[in-house]
């Protein structure tokens, strides 16, 4: 059966409720924070479920990997909470759901995975992917967007099919056991909300900023240092595997651009507030944009890099209404290629 590996008396015996307090957009004492997250753990009504903006944090902030976050998503669906008017939910569920079209296909290894976006094939490319073969859509899509929603019933019905598809249907087909997750959040899937929720991945997930960094070493010779300014936009996904983020800092190392030092980046990011569009509370959304992007100003940011397909599209024209460059992270590394 498949279900979420929670301690609850990890968090009853918490002295620091980290995962509220360091909340960015809940402001609680430690005694309201401890009041409500024991109301929580108990199934009990609590206002953090519907104060929460889903943006992933918390699980981040938890030092004892006890999966605040998901927790708080399960509750959600229990109280039927829904963070997202439940007629866009239904729409997308619908929208988004597994077609049943994917067939056995021998690719060409290294396979990447596109996810939900197989529209930016495009991106695979030039040196940095010679010879790779990609895969996507909706039969293999990672499915771990429904924490936004407050349907972790969707991520448990779906993701084991994913899995056995991207096994089956690619990887087995293709003679390897591993892919590159072009989308932080399949990464995120596969090694962190899968194992939290007892899901078994049988193959190896390789981010894609681990596998930009190896070929960027690779093909050192041939990088053209940007000397650029560069903002990063940390996505919702990156929040549940922090211990990748030092590869964006060997990347930019790599192709001769600086991470420039601003208040909201690391621990402190703010989300692209894609979802809190989709929550309906703009004037949130508005702030937290603007706070973003200000603060990418102030540290004389050229380009803004994202990961995120998402987040990218959410953000791409207000930033460069600003005049900041909206990129890619694998397409600011085909620039230091000359490509």
């Amino acid at each position: 059966m498949v279900t979420l590996k929670f301690n609850t008396k990890t968090c009853e015996k918490c002295p620091s409720i980290e995962c509220l307090m360091k909340c960015q957009h809940m402001s609680l004492s430690l005694a309201e924070a401890k009041e409500q997250w024991g109301k929580l753990i108990k199934g009990e009504p609590s206002r953090i479920l519907e104060d929460c903006v889903t943006c992933y944090a918390c699980e981040e902030y938890c030092r004892r990997g006890n999966h605040p976050f998901y927790m708080i998503v399960e509750r959600q669906e229990e109280h039927n909470t829904r963070p997202v008017p439940t007629p866009l939910t239904e729409q997308q569920l619908v929208v988004m759901r597994p077609r049943g079209r994917s067939r056995p296909e021998k690719l060409k290894p290294p396979l990447v995975n596109m996810c939900a976006f197989p529209l930016l094939r495009y991106t695979i490319r030039g040196r940095l992917f010679e010879g790779a073969s990609t895969f996507g859509g909706y039969d293999v899509f990672c499915n771990i967007m429904w924490l936004h929603f407050a349907r972790n019933s969707a991520i448990r019905e779906r993701l084991p099919l994913m899995i056995e598809n991207i096994k089956k249907h690619y990887l087995d087909e293709s003679g390897t056991d591993e892919f590159v997750c072009f989308h932080d959040e399949c990464y995120g899937t596969y090694t962190h909300l899968a194992p939290a929720f007892g899901i078994d991945v049988p193959f190896k997930p390789i981010h894609l900023f681990e596998y930009l960094t190896q070929r960027l070493t690779e093909l050192k010779d041939h990088v053209r240092p940007l000397q650029a300014k560069v903002a990063y936009q940390r996505p919702c996904s990156n929040r549940l595997i922090p211990e990748t983020e030092h590869w964006v800092d060997d990347i930019f190392s790599l192709i001769g651009a600086e991470r420039v030092k601003r208040k909201y980046d690391g621990g402190n990011a703010l989300c692209c507030a894609g979802t809190i569009q989709a929550q309906q509370k703009d004037d949130l959304a508005d702030d937290l944009q603007q706070k973003n992007i200000e603060d990418m100003l102030e540290a004389q940011a050229q380009y803004c890099v994202f990961n995120c397909p998402a987040c990218f599209f959410t953000l791409k024209d207000l930033v460069a209404e600003r005049g900041i460059t909206p990129i890619m992270m694998s397409d600011l590394c085909h620039l230091a290629l000359g490509e």
